[in-house]
């Protein structure tokens, strides 16, 4: 008996050095080729800032509005990523650890904000009231729209997180709160932190919701200097500046998660902590949540459907909502295609193997997250007219291509998680017995990760579908996507007519958000 456990730790020592030892060139050199491609508008903005002049380029960022810009970026960037940590994660701990009346229901509907454009949402509540502007305004808007990037990982971390844990520390005498502060929140810390994570990249990027509400930020400022020749300098400055702070929130990100994973202190123990029973908190838990839905996706649906039924019938109707629908999902399904299958070789890298050069591979890719879509749109049509005398601008491969680049982070997430999730150690028994590496990645990793694999492939759909800057940048000529379409309108104070295009736009991502609320409902029901 005391040999058993033994054995498994002499194979672990055996088999990971020698997965170490061998070098993965090939997928060094498919990852390298993915950052490369995704390092493109970086590469754009430091020619640009180059052709202009070192000189010319730091006298634009150099100068007071650029201080203002930083503190409107990072006031809300902060405020907004504390929010969303506190209301994910209670919202986690509510669904998943407590007696909640209906929380299966209830852990659905806090995802389904994900289908809601943030330009959407402030579209509902601009039109709704005045008093939603500038900070307070984006701070609520954001928070409601964002939200649920924190409510995902942490409820996926609650959900696998070792009960015996929290048991060993009430058996001590360790006090309820004492246990939530230091083990949940602990074996938490990590899924926290990338949901905050996503949150303030997605911030820096954010431009129509901004735009909306009349506050000004870096991404703002840079759309505008875009769309004049004179001031594509300044614009390329400023993208750089979001960039730096970028890289400060993944480094501190890196540094605050540390090393430390949650582990389960055995292989049988792939159950789930009895429910916590609120008792009396049960009508104020209900209220709660019950509020924060209200808010986040009846505020901006009651809004669109109140418009459309003041407004005229023609606004419901007529081939070009048809159209623009085709076109979105059309180009949403490519997308997420393209971007779940280029993740992977970057995931494996990073899961499976160890170095410097899978860490940078991974990290670097998460940049293009805080760069405005125009930038990446720009960079591409740059690209096209200096490389391919203009050869596929304004077509559809083309706009593809710039989503797949906008997104590649979001898919890299969902695969990581998905490979994460499956033994290397099966591939090698697959291995053993004859199959090749690809024919034994193949049928046993990708069998084991199709769910997480479908998860990451609907958060890009989800993206791709609620995109506004680079699509009006790179959509071909004569075609409307359902955000073009509704911008368009928007603009031109057609409030009736841009609420059908919204609604549907939420209908068609209200899908993709449904199957990932169902994908981590599965994941409880077969832990539970």
């Amino acid at each position: 008996m005391s040999t058993a456990p033994a054995r498994p730790a002499t194979l672990a020592m055996t088999v990971v050095p020698a997965r170490r030892a061998r070098r993965p060139a090939g997928l060094i050199t498919v990852s390298a080729l993915i950052a490369a491609l995704l390092a493109v508008p970086l590469v754009f903005l430091l020619l640009e800032a180059q052709s202009a002049g070192a000189g010319t380029v730091a006298g634009q960022i150099f100068r007071p509005l650029t201080g203002t810009l930083l503190w409107n970026t990072v006031r809300l960037t902060a405020v907004v990523t504390v929010l969303c940590a506190c209301i994910g994660t209670a919202a986690a701990w509510l669904t998943e650890r407590t007696d909640l009346p209906g929380r299966r229901i209830w852990a659905v509907l806090l995802v389904v904000p994900l289908a809601i454009p943030d330009f959407v949402v402030a579209f509902g509540w601009v039109t709704l009231s005045t008093w939603v502007q500038n900070f307070r305004g984006a701070v609520v808007v954001m928070t409601l729209a964002v939200y649920p990037l924190v409510y995902l990982p942490v409820a996926a971390s609650l959900r696998a997180a070792d009960p015996g844990q929290e048991e060993v520390a009430r058996s001590l005498g360790v006090g309820r709160l004492r246990t939530f502060a230091r083990i949940t929140l602990g074996q938490a810390r990590g899924a926290i932190l990338g949901g905050c994570l996503l949150v303030t990249l997605v911030l820096l990027a954010e431009y129509g919701a901004f735009e909306m509400l009349g506050y000004q930020t870096f991404t703002t400022e840079i759309y505008t200097d875009l769309g004049l020749p004179t001031a594509v300098p300044t614009a390329c400055g400023l993208s750089l500046v979001l960039i730096a702070l970028s890289l400060l929130v993944l480094a501190g990100e890196a540094r605050l998660r540390g090393r430390g994973r949650v582990a389960r202190s055995g292989p049988m123990t792939q159950r789930m902590m009895p429910p916590l029973r609120l008792g009396g908190a049960t009508i104020p838990a209900l209220l709660a949540v019950g509020l924060l839905i209200l808010l986040a996706l009846g505020v901006p649906v009651g809004e669109c459907i109140y418009l459309i039924v003041q407004g005229t019938p023609a606004s419901v109707t007529g081939v070009s909502m048809l159209d623009a629908a085709w076109h979105t999902a059309a180009y949403g399904l490519a997308a997420a295609a393209l971007d779940t299958l280029a993740a992977l070789p970057v995931a494996v890298l990073a899961i499976r193997h160890t170095g410097a050069a899978r860490h940078f591979l991974e990290r670097s890719t998460y940049l293009v997250l805080a760069m405005p879509g125009v930038v990446i749109a720009l960079a591409l049509t740059y690209f096209t007219e200096q490389h391919l005398n203009g050869f596929g601008y304004q077509t559809a491969p083309l706009l593809i291509i710039c989503y797949a680049i906008m997104f590649f982070p979001l898919a890299l997430v969902g695969v990581k998680a998905a490979i994460a999730r499956t033994p290397a150690s099966l591939d090698d028994v697959a291995r053993s017995l004859g199959q090749g590496r690809l024919a034994a990645f193949s049928r046993v990793t990708l069998r084991l990760a199709a769910p997480g694999l479908t998860a990451a492939f609907c958060l890009v759909f989800l993206s791709v579908i609620t995109e506004l800057t680079a699509t009006l940048v790179l959509v071909p000529t004569g075609v409307q996507t359902l955000a073009t379409q509704f911008w368009a309108y928007q603009s031109d104070g057609s409030n009736s007519q841009a609420a059908p295009f919204a609604l549907v736009m939420i209908l068609v991502a209200a899908l993709p958000s449904v199957v990932l609320g169902r994908f981590f409902n599965r994941t409880t029901r077969a832990q539970g």
